[in-house]
């Protein structure tokens, strides 16, 4: 007689049980803490105490440390929605659409931080706090277009089919990354061309560009793990509502 062992679930297929992905990912939490807890100290030791004046904006621009990484998460976020948004379009992942819904507030949470921070960098280095220019108004649609989503999310009960809606609207919402992305290229504007990420190398010089790059991966590390933490809660959040309907529809049939 032989015995049939189940097949090996892939870890695809294992995440995408909300309680197996809150079981593999649970581990995640306080390594990704630590992580962060250490880049941030690192990194705000770097900007604050062992990097640069600027000869023109002098202690101004350590503002950048905090408004580049944060503004640039701001778009990064919303890629991971658009990704997710493919997952629960096209894929069907049971996990994407949590994804997608824990990621919104901290997007508009970093678009925030990056409009608050250039206001108060564009101050005393360009005479004024807020400009009409083509990125700053790009940024503050990307932060319309995240309390949409949040509100969206809010007006629907069915979870599910507020997903596929939503999955939507925040595809089309994409086009404004790109836009965001040019902007410095395709109209004249305040802010200055890319700096860091070129093609011919950066042009920062290493004693900014350092502290800059651990910011940079304190301020992932930081929504990488806020990320994960509001997916848990979400998974939750619905298993309890799950119960309650099941203890209600219980109530009724008795």
């Amino acid at each position: 007689m032989t015995i049939e062992t189940a097949p090996k679930q892939s870890w695809w297929n294992r995440i995408a049980h909300p309680g197996q992905f809150v079981a593999m990912t649970q581990r995640l939490l306080w390594p990704l803490t630590i992580i962060t807890a250490l880049l941030f100290v690192v990194g705000l030791w770097f900007a604050f105490f062992n990097s640069p004046e600027d000869y023109q904006m002098g202690d101004t621009v350590r503002i950048m440390y905090v408004h580049v990484p944060s503004a640039w998460l701001s778009q990064f976020v919303y890629a991971v929605m658009a990704v997710s948004a493919l997952g629960t379009l096209v894929w069907r992942h049971p996990m994407a659409d949590v994804s997608m819904k824990a990621a919104a507030p901290l997007g508009a949470t970093f678009t925030v931080l990056a409009l608050f921070t250039g206001s108060l960098w564009g101050r005393p280095t360009w005479g004024t706090f807020w400009e009409w220019d083509g990125r700053m108004t790009s940024t503050l649609v990307l932060l319309f277009i995240y309390l949409g989503i949040i509100a969206l999310w809010r007006a629907f009960d069915d979870q599910l089919r507020a997903a596929r809606v939503i999955a939507v609207f925040t595809l089309v919402g994409a086009v404004n990354i790109p836009i965001i992305k040019f902007s410095v290229d395709w109209w004249s504007t305040l802010h200055q061309p890319a700096s860091v990420f070129r093609a011919d190398g950066p042009t920062m010089p290493g004693s900014i560009l350092t502290p800059l790059f651990v910011m940079f991966f304190a301020f992932t590390f930081l929504f990488l793990t806020l990320h994960l933490k509001a997916m848990h809660t979400e998974v939750r959040r619905r298993k309890l509502m799950a119960l309650e309907r099941q203890a209600v529809q219980a109530g009724v049939s008795a």
